[in-house]
């Protein structure tokens, strides 16, 4: 299965290249986060191929390492889960424009022999992460699944080791959910996870992935769409309204519903309360530079985030992703229109 996802990541860069007209000029390159990367694969080889002498070329390396390109200037636009800090805002001369260009949900992707359905409670799935609850056959899990084998087992976390927005989304809830996690573990794209024997750090989403499925009796965090695309199962996760949620349907759109962009077009919605909410569903942002970038590259950049808010947006659902509202395209669009040339 590790071989799948390498070959995955290896064949969308080389397909973005090969997609490309023989007489592009203006080549684009982006780094950051791996949640979004299967679906920007995806844009970024059709647009390359459309478009009249533009490439794009984007490294999937996390969410902090995009951040930190983008900081130092190596790249021409980067991506992230978490958006920005204005922290991180502050450190860029030329300014950030932030733009939420697609959405997905945090699955909690397991490795159990014979164990296709499983439900986990909001007071379980924070104490595994926490190193609190270490046995597939604890009671409280037990108690949630009548009828289902559970093995005496013991859990293998499976978390990530690179700086992640999807671990900053993933934290968050959960500290959100348990005050013991928020003290103990705390949120950010970089944590101090459990001393555990079983706890094992991978990589990106692919990374994780990959560890899950090779792993027996493990669990840990992902993007949807990674799951759904290597067959990984994936727990149904209880709302803060007392319902359990499968990840997949309308609880995605039904828990990003409530988001409220702040000025910097970041929302995050740590524990969605409506009904039929999944309990981890995040926007994920391409960030630009407001400017300092010439006429050619910015008019590119531009037609790049067109094409995501049109036909990218049709490729979401079958790619594992959350097709965004027409309200938020529409903000979106406008705000775009602050990316522009140096004079």
């Amino acid at each position: 299965m590790r071989k799948l996802l390498a070959a995955l990541a290896a064949a969308a860069t080389v397909a973005v290249a090969a997609g490309a007209p023989a007489h592009a000029e203006t080549r684009l390159t982006g780094s950051g986060a791996s949640f979004p990367f299967p679906i920007y694969a995806a844009w970024f080889k059709d647009f390359s191929s459309k478009s009249d002498g533009v490439t794009v070329d984007y490294q999937s390396k996390g969410s902090g390492a995009g951040i930190q390109d983008l900081i130092n200037g190596v790249v021409d636009f980067a991506a992230s889960d978490a958006a920005m800090s204005d922290e991180e805002i502050s450190k860029v001369s030329n300014g950030v424009v932030l733009l939420p260009m697609t959405a997905g949900e945090i699955v909690l992707a397991y490795n159990l022999p014979g164990v296709s359905e499983l439900k986990l409670p909001r007071d379980v799935y924070p104490e595994i992460f926490a190193g609190k609850i270490q046995s597939w056959n604890d009671p409280k899990i037990a108690e949630a699944n009548p009828g289902v084998e559970l093995p005496d087992t013991p859990i293998t976390v499976v978390v990530r080791s690179d700086s992640s927005g999807t671990t900053f989304n993933f934290t968050n809830h959960l500290a959100a959910v348990d005050p013991v996690f928020k003290e103990e573990v705390g949120a950010d794209k970089s944590v101090q996870w459990p001393t555990l024997s079983t706890l094992v750090k991978a990589p990106k989403n692919d990374g994780v992935t990959a560890t899950i499925l090779q792993t027996p009796g493990a669990i840990g965090y992902v993007e949807y769409g990674y799951a759904k695309m290597t067959g990984a199962p994936m727990a149904s996760l209880e709302n803060a309204k007392g319902e359990f949620v499968a990840p997949g349907g309308e609880g995605g759109p039904n828990a990003l519903a409530s988001a409220e962009f702040d000025t910097n077009m970041r929302a995050f919605i740590v524990d969605p309360q409506g009904e039929g909410a999944y309990p981890m569903a995040t926007f994920t942002w391409m960030l630009f530079y407001k400017s300092g970038q010439d006429d050619e590259k910015v008019k590119a950049i531009k037609e790049m985030v067109e094409y995501g808010l049109t036909d990218g947006q049709a490729m979401a659902d079958d790619l594992g992703y959350i097709p965004m509202p027409e309200a938020v395209i529409e903000k979106v669009r406008a705000a775009a229109e602050q990316i522009g040339a140096s004079s």
